[in-house]
């Protein structure tokens, strides 16, 4: 399987890690609702700053995605806050806008969301 390349570095800044908790509520009508689980999984959606430290690194990094793991592909990824490998993918295969942080590129970032199967 692919994996998250090394040139690749994820920033702190706009990290973040959600869940859907996959619950049914039914209302009652009167007090609470009564709640049961309707997936046996959820999707974990982790919120990412991609950083580039090259222009060449943000290039290397769209032949990588457009050309290894064809935009919708699976890669491992190693989770920091578990310190896991994870199996996971862009969500909706979107990879967002490249920020320069220097000029010409020579530095630059993207958020992305990852989102795996718990």
């Amino acid at each position: 399987m692919a994996e998250l390349p090394s040139y690749v570095r994820i920033l702190r800044d706009g990290a973040g890690v959600q869940f859907d908790p996959g619950v049914l509520a039914s209302e009652m009508e009167r007090g609470l609702a009564k709640m049961r689980v309707s997936q046996s999984r959820v999707v974990v959606q982790v919120a990412a700053t991609l950083y580039f430290r090259t222009r060449k690194d943000s290039l290397s990094f769209e032949d990588w995605y457009f050309n290894t793991i064809k935009r919708i592909g699976w890669f491992n990824w190693r989770d920091k806050r578990s310190g896991t490998v994870r199996s996971v993918r862009f969500k909706g295969g979107d990879i967002g806008n490249l920020e320069p942080l220097s000029a010409g590129f020579g530095h630059s970032k993207r958020s992305v969301t990852l989102e795996y199967l718990r």
